[in-house]
């Protein structure tokens, strides 16, 4: 097992990576405040690791929940199941709640932790390679809004984040390679020798070689874990994060949640920024090919919605009512090089409709 640590300083919690965890009492014991805790899952996730979790928390007084599965059901209607089963069973203000799932029930059990009693504690326990290199970690938490994504929540930072990494042994292609959106990123904005590695490592990732996953969830944690220890709650740097995103959540939502994966928007929209970062004068062709290249490797898409699925205009629309937007102004993640990302809101916006013409004709 190997352990990193998110220091912000009375609050620092560790980041535990390693097979065979999920079962283990003696891990999570230090983690859990009072005698409740309240698991949380899905319907996809519970027949295969909820018994199995339920194990390292049998001392305790110990309910689960479960909740509908997809990106569609982050929303505060499927939210109240959190608040009825935690009121339902009377769970006080010392309970525990833990999130056993991707990064939807990460984000929703989070906030759940963040709004009940005004803050209880949680647990991450992340199933999907997304979760275990990026939402889980650092206290992001909340719901969509037809209207936008993750525009409902709070900060909210866990106890203690637990990578069982055999639990990428269920995982679904679609969802591993939605995952390695994430790890890519890290290369693309802080970490050019990551990047580089993962040009030569990717497909022992796509196979599931345990050595190689491990490797790419440590590095993508720690690359995580040092910007959330400046930035917690993103006045700055923690906005690097962000490259793809803003078109990807877009794409998201245009097209409905659920239809695309948060990853495979993320690649999309990462090519977006790519080529912007082109017209900006600093990527090459040559830059633009290679991370095309690697996104395609890991079988991603490269291209958003075609305009009959989604106009220009809808998709500007979505940007502008992004949750980075500050003071009207759309603010982008782009590429200085291949491991120089920075946040901007002073281009040309030309260039922005140019970008979406280009990916749509």
């Amino acid at each position: 097992m190997k352990t990193l640590t998110v220091d912000l300083g009375e609050r620092s919690y560790p980041i535990f990576i390693g097979q065979g965890m999920l079962g283990s009492a003696e891990l999570v014991k230090p983690y859990v405040q009072g005698t409740q805790v309240l698991i949380v899952t899905n319907e996809t996730v519970a027949p295969l690791y909820l018994q199995q979790c339920e194990k390292a928390f049998a001392d305790f007084d110990t309910h689960s929940v479960v909740l509908q599965d997809g990106e569609q059901y982050k929303t505060l209607e499927e939210l109240n199941k959190v608040f009825d089963a935690l009121i339902g069973n009377r769970f006080d203000r010392k309970c525990t709640l833990v999130a056993l799932g991707g990064g939807v029930i990460g984000d929703m059990t989070g906030f759940a932790a963040a709004a009940y009693q005004r803050g209880v504690n949680f647990i991450q326990i992340p199933t999907t390679l997304l979760a275990q290199v990026d939402s889980s970690v650092g206290g992001k938490t909340g719901v969509n809004h037809p209207l936008g994504k993750n525009m409902i929540g709070a900060f909210h930072q866990p106890e203690c984040v637990i990578i069982d990494t055999d639990t990428l042994n269920t995982l679904e292609d679609r969802q591993l390679s939605a995952g390695l959106a994430e790890v890519i990123k890290y290369g693309l904005i802080v970490d050019l020798p990551f990047f580089e590695w993962l040009e030569e490592n990717l497909e022992k990732l796509l196979a599931r070689d345990p050595q190689a996953l491990s490797e790419a969830i440590e590095r993508s944690c720690q690359n995580k874990a040092d910007i959330v220890a400046k930035d917690e709650k993103e006045a700055g740097l923690r906005a690097l994060f962000n490259l793809g995103h803003t078109f990807g959540h877009a794409i998201e939502a245009g097209m409905g949640y659920g239809v695309w994966l948060h990853g495979e928007a993320v690649s999309a929209g990462t090519m977006q920024a790519v080529y912007m970062s082109m017209l900006m004068g600093d990527l090459t062709s040559e830059d633009e090919k290679r991370i095309a290249k690697i996104l395609d490797r890991a079988n991603l898409p490269i291209m958003p919605p075609s305009v009959e699925e989604m106009s220009k205009q809808k998709f500007l629309d979505l940007m502008a009512g992004d949750k980075k937007v500050q003071a009207g102004t759309i603010r982008l993640v782009l590429l200085k090089a291949i491991g120089q990302a920075y946040v901007t809101g002073d281009y040309p916006y030309e260039l922005l409709e140019q970008t979406l013409d280009e990916f749509r004709s």
